[in-house]
């Protein structure tokens, strides 16, 4: 594993929500739009894939599988680093001599398909256990032992500082953050959402006892444009991420990828809005306009706005009619995405969160 020193920092896109996820031809055209706007990560980790998460000691089919070689291929011939999100749901509650020979069979699968980036993320698990940190540590090594990848990261239990957290997963065991990150190699990227799970801003002063805490700079794993939670599902978020200063984020962060929304497309001007963060000579309205069409975009920059402020049901119930008209009559794949989320196509399936 190469030190994280001597690589670039991972800027992209994390397919790493609930729900519906994305289609195959839409996650190769992000080996494309990925390098167009000078972002450089495609980490593929959606909780849909329970090849990654409940059901990670099994195999992925045959047609699945040559399906996820051909996508790291492909972001590799565009010059993307392609990540796997593998989530080994509850392994640390029981790392036996049994489950640890599974572990090491799922990396020495996941080395043939020449991943650069492998992810461990334990987020979203049960995690009152007091010996958690020490636990996820020893998986970590083992990880780190097998794996051919050039770099590797983890998502703690507890990756953010939002009390909900602690509500659902159960309390944090004390000096949970201490304990990883003293265990953790100084290479090993750690992921960090910031104050909340989706983050209404990320600040650098926020960030500097949380790395104090990790003994190393976070890698942000920043939840917006994400829309798969009840709440989240009714909006589209359609605009750049908001209230990040990435002047003052490159000193405190190894990297900043965003997890998209369920609608591909539909993800894209947040995408180019973090790539400008970082390259202010991007043009992300040229390149937006020339991607999603000239009319879908400008109509995309008109609704923004009024897509994050009122839900999906508001407008149904006062302007949905009009909208789904003008977007149907676009027909263009970015529009259809709109019409397919007014019309209930992504509405939120409390069921996924047991997948």
């Amino acid at each position: 594993m190469a030190a994280t020193a001597n690589l670039p920092p991972l800027r992209g896109v994390i397919e790493g929500f609930y729900g519906t996820a994305w289609p195959t031809e839409l996650r190769s055209l992000y080996a494309t739009w990925l390098a167009e706007l000078g972002l450089n990560c495609y980490l593929y980790a959606p909780k849909a894939d329970r090849y990654l998460r409940r059901a990670w000691t099994g195999h992925w089919p045959d047609g699945e599988w040559r399906l996820l070689r051909s996508l790291a291929e492909q972001h590799r011939k565009a010059g993307i680093t392609f990540g796997i999100g593998l989530s080994p749901f509850s392994l640390y509650a029981d790392y036996s001599p049994v489950q640890r020979g599974r572990l090491q069979e799922k990396i020495e699968r996941l080395n043939t398909l020449e991943a650069p980036f492998l992810a461990i993320l334990f987020d979203d698990m049960p995690g009152d256990q007091t010996d958690l940190a020490a636990r996820q540590a020893d998986i970590v090594a083992d990880c780190l032992a097998w794996s051919c990848a050039e770099r590797v990261a983890v998502c703690p239990t507890y990756y953010s500082s939002d009390p909900v957290l602690e509500r659902v997963f159960g309390a944090r065991p004390r000096g949970y953050w201490r304990d990883l990150g003293a265990a953790l190699p100084e290479q090993v990227d750690i992921f960090w959402t910031g104050d909340r799970v989706c983050a209404d801003a990320l600040h650098a002063a926020e960030l500097d006892a949380i790395n104090a805490e990790l003994r190393r700079p976070v890698t942000l794993w920043d939840n917006y444009p994400v829309n798969d939670g009840a709440a989240r599902s009714r909006h589209l978020y359609l605009e750049p991420p908001p209230m990040r200063d990435a002047d003052n984020l490159r000193g405190v962060t190894r990297g900043h990828l965003c997890n998209g929304m369920n609608q591909p497309r539909l993800t894209l001007p947040a995408l180019a809005g973090l790539a400008s963060l970082y390259d202010a000579s991007l043009d992300r309205h040229g390149w937006l306009a020339e991607t999603l069409g000239n009319a879908t975009y400008a109509s995309l920059q008109r609704d923004a706005r009024l897509f994050r402020e009122r839900d999906r049901e508001q407008l149904l119930e006062h302007n949905g009619q009009a909208l789904l008209q003008e977007y149907d009559a676009l027909a263009t794949p970015a529009a259809r995405e709109v019409v397919a989320w007014l019309r209930g196509d992504y509405t939120f399936d409390p069921a996924c969160l047991t997948d």
